[in-house]
């Protein structure tokens, strides 16, 4: 399933950690660079130095940090699908959705080890990038949940692969339906659509009905 592995012990939402780090490290330098400018004729170490001393390498942390920074993904929800995640997702779905929509540092891409374990990286290849999130309703009621990703490197042909089609619903956690759609085929867009309720489950509501 969802690899988890490497998680951090606590998430920071709302705001890029570089920009905080980098922004820091900027403030501080000015500061010091000013305080030194007025006090050009005193001896010794004053506060500006210690703030040339520890605010170059927090601007270097910044940077480090806002290279290998991946942005966190939008989440697009449909209007009749409005509150449908909250009663329908699945653990291993909302999961993802609480993963991805944060920032992240020092992997290739969002859930570079899921596509990855799913045969979708191409050796030598770029990563599939995961560019966004929608949420939308079945017609029979259930939480439609895709995940659409650029894909530049790796063909439809690999994603639309029955057997890797199927795979998908055992991943993914089971109890689920996946489908692979085409989103955008200038764009090189495709989505893994995961729908909530159990194929039997649906055939056998069809057969009564």
């Amino acid at each position: 399933g969802v690899n988890t592995a490497g998680e951090p012990p606590f998430e920071i939402r709302g705001f890029s950690l570089g920009n905080a780090v980098l922004g820091s490290g900027i403030l501080i330098t000015i500061l010091s660079f000013v305080d030194y400018l007025g006090n050009a004729g005193n001896d010794g170490l004053s506060v500006s130095g210690l703030g040339f001393v520890y605010g170059i390498p927090i601007c270097l942390a910044g940077c480090a940090l806002k290279y290998a920074e991946i942005e966190p993904v939008p989440c697009i929800t449909s209007p009749d699908a409005e509150g449908l995640f909250d009663q329908k997702a699945t653990e291993i779905i909302s999961k993802i959705k609480q993963d991805v929509t944060r920032h992240r540092y020092g992997d290739e891409a969002h859930l570079d080890t899921t596509v990855k374990r799913l045969g979708l990286v191409i050796p030598g290849k770029a990563y599939p990038q995961l560019r966004e999130l929608r949420e939308s309703r079945s017609p029979d009621g259930e939480l439609q949940f895709s995940m659409v990703f650029q894909s530049l490197e790796t063909p439809y042909k690999m994603w639309a692969d029955p057997a890797r089609v199927k795979k998908y619903e055992t991943f993914f956690g089971g109890g689920l339906e996946a489908q692979c759609v085409k989103v955008d085929a200038e764009q090189r867009l495709v989505a893994i659509q995961l729908t909530t309720g159990k194929k039997a489950d649906k055939a056998e509501e069809a057969a009564a009905s």
